[in-house]
């Protein structure tokens, strides 16, 4: 089902007014939930890891980790697209549904973003590290370095540099997926495992050419991620700054504890962003994906082409497009 018009969304934004259709749950409980087409191939690896009975944080690290040595993908991992200055900067979280939870930012030379951010959780007492800390952490913790600017992003980055111009694309990560510059992130995934625990992991290179240092909502707990094993668990994809201006993913968690299925609960706060931006937002796109307790799956998106895989505990993943607010 279509959404309505941009121009009819505001104008009902404005006074909070805005109505559109709610998703149906689907009918065979998830176990696995992740963003993008290039959720499937990530969903596999993570659900290897469920039927040898791994826990739910072993299943999303293991998704993610999928995504981040995947050299034709644009927005994670190696290949990932530079900042304005050429450098490849890598940011990622991950967390249980116990309040566990660790993150790095901007981590340069070191593929595997997400399994940093676990050691972050599980060794040190810390849940953010930055930089160059979060770098020399990850050496101090046996990783390798790695060149994470792949010739084929470094030409993008020198046709870029031919014009500077910079307007993030809405659905890039689909459109530029194997090849092509994608303008914004990310991959995130949420598992449930055997015993009914909940995990999430979120990992991506950021807007491609963005300023140097520059940090989106990805790695941040509550905006890019939550996990609540009382509820369910959410992530978000699209233009971080937007998803950090609603604290999407909590936003979503504390929707569903407050009684909504995960797409009402996903289309609930992207609405709320609706009205808080306004034209702003006009040709964004911002996407939220949730999970709960029961294995219930549902997203929603400001607009169409937001794409995600969700797979069951018997291993079979399909692709699903969510409703959006705008047409």
């Amino acid at each position: 089902m279509s959404g309505p018009s941009r121009r009819a969304v505001l104008a009902g934004a404005a006074t909070g007014a805005v109505a559109t259709g709610i998703a149906q749950a689907d009918a065979t409980p998830a176990v696995l939930l992740s963003t993008w087409d290039f959720g499937v191939p990530a969903n596999a690896a993570a659900h290897a890891v469920r039927q040898a009975n791994g826990s739910a944080l072993d299943m999303v690290e293991a998704g993610a980790r999928v995504a981040e040595a995947d050299v034709t993908n644009a927005s994670v991992g190696i290949g990932g697209f530079p900042d304005r200055e050429g450098h490849v900067t890598l940011d990622a979280v991950i967390m249980n549904g116990r309040g566990d939870m660790g993150a790095v930012c901007a981590l340069e030379d070191i593929v595997h973003a997400v399994s940093v951010a676990r050691r972050v959780m599980e060794a040190t007492p810390h849940v953010i590290l930055v930089g160059e800390g979060a770098r020399t952490f990850a050496l101090e913790q046996g990783f390798d370095t790695t060149r994470l600017l792949t010739p084929e992003a470094e030409a993008a980055w020198r046709r870029w540099l031919e014009t500077s111009d910079y307007a993030p694309r809405a659905n890039s990560e689909n459109a530029d997926w194997r090849g092509g510059a994608s303008d914004h992130d990310t991959i995130g995934i949420l598992g449930l495992d055997a015993r009914g625990h909940m995990a999430g992991a979120c990992t991506t290179s950021g807007m491609a050419f963005k300023m140097r240092g520059r940090v989106g909502d990805s790695p941040i707990p509550g905006a890019g991620l939550s996990v609540d094993d009382e509820v369910g668990a959410a992530t978000g994809t699209g233009v971080g700054e937007d998803i950090l201006r609603v604290s999407g993913a909590n936003a979503v968690v504390e929707a569903m504890r407050a009684g909504l299925d995960p797409s009402a609960a996903c289309q609930r706060v992207i609405e709320r962003l609706a009205r808080l931006r306004g034209d702003k937002i006009a040709d964004h796109q911002v996407a939220l994906l949730a999970l709960d307790r029961q294995g219930r799956a549902g997203g929603y998106a400001l607009r169409p082409g937001f794409t995600y895989a969700v797979t069951d505990a018997a291993g079979e993943t399909r692709l699903a497009r969510a409703e959006s607010l705008f047409s």
